[in-house]
């Protein structure tokens, strides 16, 4: 039987391992897939059935690719410059499942996304948004110590900084504004609390499906290293995280499909403190997958292609599973990886790229591998991905 994509051509806007799941769902849905990207040996190139290497972060260049090669969907890869590049193109060439450019930009920029939720009164950090180093000195009057500065158009954690005291200020905004591809940031207030993901779907406006983890950070306190789930949260919790939501995709009126909200629970209280409409990096669709049984991935595919969603729907948890990145505690030659006995038991998958000899430059960003893990008990699973930096060691 005929796939019902069959023959159409399908552009990713990236093609790194992180790809690999939407890439394998594009093709099961006959899609001919072909990535994209600066970096010749990113793994998913390995699976799409062709690929070009354009900057996928530039969207006229990815949309002169986009033309040139009469595609009929296109699908972001697990980073905020193709989120907004796959609208760009889309937006551009009439192509079904993207939001319109100007609603991606409001969620995909820090700044927009601030101003968007603060004048709603969806929960948000206070904060403002400063397109120089002088107008940021100029406001910081208004805030209280401490305050993070973020540049407004990356995420991994790049060029945030916590800043205690006001005379340390300036140092992180050159940091911010130099790596700023919009060169600007924000300036935003700092808040206590545990961190969290809440992956949903949308459709028809509502949310039909959802996913909540507890996050992990190893060496990088802005760095997501590990995240478990289900989670515990209480339902109260859940229910606010939800008015939120659906709360931006009304306003919004925001397509059918994946709405990722990373937010820090405040006592009691869900504050949302990024959103993106594309995968979560480092697998995170398969830690969904094992955790709930569906095809996360395909239904990512579908929306962003424009096909029918109507079959995902919340189903009970099939489990408790972490997705751990293996990441070396210090700079250095890695040795090897180790896995303790004690936990053995407990990967399900795993995917592993280090080799001896690779040398460690930045331990606060390198990642060695990414590791599946499935528990018995919610106390099991919150008490090993705790201790799993131990559990699951780099030697450097």
């Amino acid at each position: 039987m005929l796939m019902p994509m069959r023959g159409k051509k399908l552009l990713i806007a990236g093609g790194g391992l992180a790809d690999v799941p939407q890439i394998e769902a594009a093709k099961r849905l006959g899609f001919h897939v072909i990535t994209s990207g600066c970096l010749a040996n990113d793994m998913g190139h390995k699976y799409s059935d062709e690929c070009h290497l354009v900057d996928y972060s530039d969207k006229e260049a990815m949309l002169r690719l986009a033309q040139s090669l009469d595609i009929d969907a296109v699908c972001s890869c697990c980073n905020d410059f193709s989120a907004l590049t796959a609208s760009y193109i889309a937006e551009k060439m009439g192509l079904p499942g993207h939001d319109p450019f100007d609603v991606a930009t409001v969620l995909h920029h820090k700044d927009l996304y601030r101003d968007f939720a603060l004048s709603n009164g969806i929960a948000s950090p206070v904060a403002l948004g400063f397109s120089s180093v002088s107008e940021a000195l100029a406001s910081i009057g208004q805030f209280r110590f401490p305050v993070i500065v973020k540049p407004v158009d990356l995420t991994g954690g790049k060029g945030i900084s916590t800043v205690a005291k006001p005379e340390d200020v300036e140092a992180a905004l050159n940091f911010a504004f130099k790596i700023s591809r919009a060169k600007r940031v924000v300036i935003e207030e700092f808040l206590e609390g545990t961190r969290h993901g809440a992956s949903t779907f949308v459709r028809d406006g509502k949310i039909v499906f959802s996913f909540f983890d507890n996050e992990y950070y190893y060496k990088n306190d802005f760095l997501v290293s590990a995240a478990s789930g289900p989670a515990d949260l209480s339902s109260s919790a859940i229910a606010d995280l939800y008015r939120d939501a659906e709360k931006i995709v009304s306003l919004l009126k925001l397509k059918t499909g994946i709405l990722h909200i990373q937010f820090i629970l405040c006592n009691g209280k869900p504050v949302i403190l990024e959103v993106c409409r594309r995968p979560p990096g480092d697998l995170y669709t398969l830690l969904v997958s094992y955790a709930t049984g569906i095809d996360y991935s395909e239904f990512i595919v579908r929306a962003l292609s424009g096909m029918d969603c109507t079959e995902l729907s919340q189903g009970p948890s099939r489990g408790f599973y972490t997705r751990h990145c293996v990441m070396p505690p210090q700079n250095g030659v890695v040795k090897g990886v180790q896995i303790d006995e004690r936990v053995q038991k407990n990967v399900v998958d795993s995917f592993m790229w280090w080799q001896p000899g690779d040398v460690v430059h930045d331990y606060k960003t390198h990642k060695c591998g990414i590791v599946f893990l499935r528990f018995s008990s919610l106390s099991e699973m919150l008490s090993d991905t705790l201790s799993m930096n131990d559990l699951i060691r780099v030697q450097v």
